[in-house]
């Protein structure tokens, strides 16, 4: 059917809302984001699908990621009148279990939490009396002092199922803008709300169309940036995998705002379930009239194409970006001219990143002054990270601008896995800085993180353990800038090739003290002259781990020692001949025959230095803990 009245959009968000909280029906649901996927959650919902094949009583479908991705597969289990269980680390074969006990559901273990009462910001579901004794959703530390605006039907709703986006008020934003609002007002409400492109400049959304709307042209397009390409970050892929409708709706509502009629969602190839979901839901958007021509009557005609791209980090910068869809190499282009006004094709453009767009629909229906009152005075609004490395809590979490690090390290997080102490974190991919724990205490938002050499990025934020070695992760980020340079200008292309070159001389024990000052005069040049933001942030790591962690340059120099045991060519392995047991397993698993000794003389074993190639599998095999890992400090390289 074609929806056109209010009364066709409650028609089928009453339908929604059946299949999402059914009267007289269980509903199962999977998390089948690729992070519950990757570690078995297909199988789970295979197993499932098998068992209640004949079972009328019990819906099953699946739902998206609710950010807890440490915790994955999750399965929900909804009961009428009562609220959701959320299991945790279901495997194929906790099944039976749970199906053969849905009456008494909550006694069973596995369950991490319940949504008793969903606070959605746009409708509030409730379910009913809920379970005793087990905890609410955000009731848990993990939740807590998280504020879910972008992710607000993540990991509940059916990504692949239009009438469940609608149940939860989805399309009702665009409703309002097509049948009431003009343009101008739309801007007006999105320059209100103060928010700010969240594909890492920050630069004002509002603004940023009222730019592009004022531009004359017969022909104006709309990108969602989707190539999120930084190491450790998956937020944008979630957020298209889990409510890839908010995004349409996003920018349906961007296109009516600034006159354009063609939208093109720029996705890296490496996101297939993404790309999957993003062509159903248009395709779905297309067959109740959300997409092509009048949309609900309005007059209004607006299209959405996928364009995919070959994965390429530098193609996250908007020129670059423009001439891959054109079917030109991705390279950055000088600006000006902007996209606004000469992009796409020649013709006025407007590049938002996807949570930028899964914002709008509540800013239009809601206001922005209501969007306002999260996040701080400059940076309104929510942020979703995902929160990665050397943390107990690995997953996605949104909270509100202004929250600080130590919040979402220590509080959400749960600090650093195994019992390790926290050294830094790193926000903003490669093109960010490491951020030492004296500065934990910093509110997270745009102008704090530039402010101690970092950036907000689009997301990424990698914990960093004391088990970390600041010069090898600045290598690490330089090598991997180097690696997606697309060569176009000299400063990058050349200066950070340089600069890597000098970091693997430190990371060998081959450096000078001179090296330091050298990398610092580098990233200024690099910085300064680079044509585009990939160039002129990719020193940032370098930076910011020279002035907060000079002391384990100095070390690796003068005294060649890696602290944290990481640069290879600063490691040996030993044997303690105290622990050896003469086994021979570790002798079996070398894969160069570097430790000798005789099985069944009584003998201890021992690494020949030369031959070791210190891959670490001795360590690994030891049963004894014989086998020790050392920095005792080498010279020219060897």
């Amino acid at each position: 059917m074609k929806i056109n009245t209010l009364e066709d959009l409650k028609y089928i968000k009453e339908t929604g809302f059946k299949k999402l909280i059914p009267s007289d029906k269980v509903r199962i649901s999977v998390g089948m984001a690729t992070c519950g996927i990757s570690v078995g959650g297909d199988a789970v919902f295979e197993k499932l699908k098998d068992r209640l094949k004949y079972r009328e009583d019990v819906i099953l479908t699946k739902t998206g990621c609710i950010g807890f991705c440490h915790m994955e597969p999750l399965v929900n289990v909804y009961i009428p009148g009562k609220g959701i269980l959320i299991y945790h680390h279901v495997q194929p074969d906790y099944v039976e279990k749970i199906i053969d006990n849905l009456d008494r559901a909550e006694k069973l273990g596995n369950i991490l939490c319940q949504i008793n009462r969903w606070n959605h910001i746009t409708d509030e579901i409730v379910y009913g009396k809920g379970f005793d004794d087990i905890p609410n959703w955000n009731e848990l530390d993990f939740f807590k002092p998280q504020k879910k605006l972008v992710m607000r039907n993540s990991g509940i709703i059916d990504p692949e199922d239009i009438d469940e986006y609608i149940a939860v008020g989805g399309y009702s934003a665009l409703y309002k803008v097509l049948k009431g609002m003009t343009a101008d007002e739309v801007i007006d409400e999105v320059k209100k709300s103060g928010l700010r492109g969240r594909g890492g400049a920050g630069y004002p959304t509002g603004t940023k169309w009222e730019l592009t709307k004022n531009e004359q042209s017969d022909t104006k397009y709309v990108i969602c940036n989707a190539d999120e390409g930084d190491p450790g970050a998956y937020m944008n892929r979630n957020e298209m995998e889990s409510d890839p409708h908010s995004v349409i709706e996003g920018m349906i509502i961007g296109g009516y705002a600034i006159g354009a009629h063609k939208g093109i969602i720029y996705i890296r190839a490496e996101y297939p379930l993404a790309l999957y979901r993003l062509q159903k839901a248009i395709d779905e958007a297309k067959n109740y009239g959300l997409l092509g021509e009048n949309i609900l009557g309005s007059g209004f005609d607006f299209d959405i194409t996928i364009s995919k791209g070959a994965g390429a980090f530098v193609c996250g910068e908007e020129t670059a970006l423009i001439a891959s869809i054109e079917g030109e190499t991705g390279r950055p282009r000088p600006r000006p001219p902007y996209p606004s006004e000469r992009g796409l094709w020649g013709k006025p453009t407007n590049i938002n990143n996807v949570e930028t767009w899964t914002n709008i629909p509540i800013i239009a229906k809601k206001g922005g002054e209501w969007f306002r009152q999260f996040g701080n005075e400059k940076s309104p609004g929510t942020k979703v990270f995902s929160l990665v490395g050397k943390v107990e809590n690995v997953g996605l979490v949104e909270v509100e601008l202004g929250t600080p690090i130590r919040t979402v390290v220590y509080d959400i997080g749960g600090g650093a896995a195994n019992d390790k102490k926290v050294k830094a974190v790193q926000t903003g991919g490669p093109s960010g800085g490491c951020i030492p724990t004296e500065f934990f205490d910093l509110p997270i938002d745009y102008e704090n993180l530039t402010r101690v050499g970092s950036i907000m990025g689009s997301g990424g934020m990698v914990v960093m353990d004391e088990n970390t070695c600041m010069v090898d992760t600045a290598r690490f980020f330089l090598d991997f800038s180097v690696d997606e340079s697309c060569g176009k200008c000299v400063p990058c292309r050349e200066g950070l090739k340089h600069m890597l070159t000098i970091l693997e001389d430190i990371t060998k024990g081959n450096g000078r003290e001179e090296d330091i000052e050298t990398l610092e005069e580098l990233s200024e040049t690099v910085k300064t002259a680079s044509l585009c933001g990939l160039g002129q942030t990719a020193p940032n790591p370098v930076i910011t781990t020279i002035k907060y962690f000079r002391d384990e340059y100095l070390e690796h120099i003068n005294k060649k020692r890696c602290p944290a045991l990481v640069c290879t060519a600063l490691v040996e392995f030993e044997i303690d001949q105290q622990k050896c047991t003469g086994c021979a397993v570790c002798a079996r698993r070398c894969p160069v025959k570097a430790i000798e000794g005789i099985v069944g003389k009584g003998e201890t074993f021992k690494i020949d230095q030369d031959k070791c190639i210190k891959c670490g599998t001795c360590l690994e095999v030891c049963k004894f803990d014989a086998v020790i890992k050392t920095s005792k400090g080498v010279s020219n390289g060897k």
